[in-house]
């Protein structure tokens, strides 16, 4: 986490200094932080605004949701995002094996939640949110499921990730 913020801290230095550069050649106000942000986000997908994709990616979720059966397990999409992480056992997801099947393995969704120990300390807990038989059995357009839901639930929890953070840059720019 601290890697994130010094990040965070990094970029948000050259945004300042971009813009103090703009205010002494620009006639001018300068663009606050946040609009500076939001003019990059805008620039970076010029085609689908950010709340479009998110939308679409959301309804793509819900049903991914519904027909692999998580529901059972997770009534409500939102309540997935309590989770801090989401991984596929079974098939790869790295760069060098994307899709692929590993064979002899059990194919699950498993879901990462901290939870204190008897002693307070918080402990990693892994939850089956889906189970999907042996590899050798399952078949590509549920295997093709199974990675989008997983890629899905990333998309929008980066996307509340970085609500988040510009929510704490935005806390900074008043202090």
């Amino acid at each position: 986490m601290s890697d994130s913020l010094e990040k965070l801290k990094a970029l948000r230095s050259k945004l300042e200094k971009k813009l103090q550069a703009q205010s002494s050649t620009a006639t001018t106000d300068t663009p606050s932080l946040s609009d500076t942000i939001a003019e990059q986000r805008a620039v970076a997908t010029p085609t689908v605004p950010v709340e479009t994709k998110r939308r679409q990616n959301l309804e793509r979720l819900r049903t991914l949701h519904k027909k692999l059966g998580i529901d059972k397990k997770v009534p409500e999409v939102s309540q997935l995002f309590t989770y801090k992480a989401m991984n596929l056992s079974g098939i790869g997801l790295k760069e060098n094996d994307f899709g692929e099947v590993r064979e002899g393995k059990y194919i699950q969704i498993i879901s990462i939640i901290y939870e204190p120990d008897k002693y307070g300390k918080k402990r990693a807990k892994n939850v089956s949110m889906g189970y999907f038989g042996k590899a050798e059995t399952l078949e590509d357009g549920l295997k093709h499921d199974i990675i989008e839901f997983v890629l899905r639930w990333r998309y929008e929890k980066a996307f509340q990730n970085v609500e988040h953070y510009e929510d704490l840059l935005s806390r900074l720019e008043r202090l």
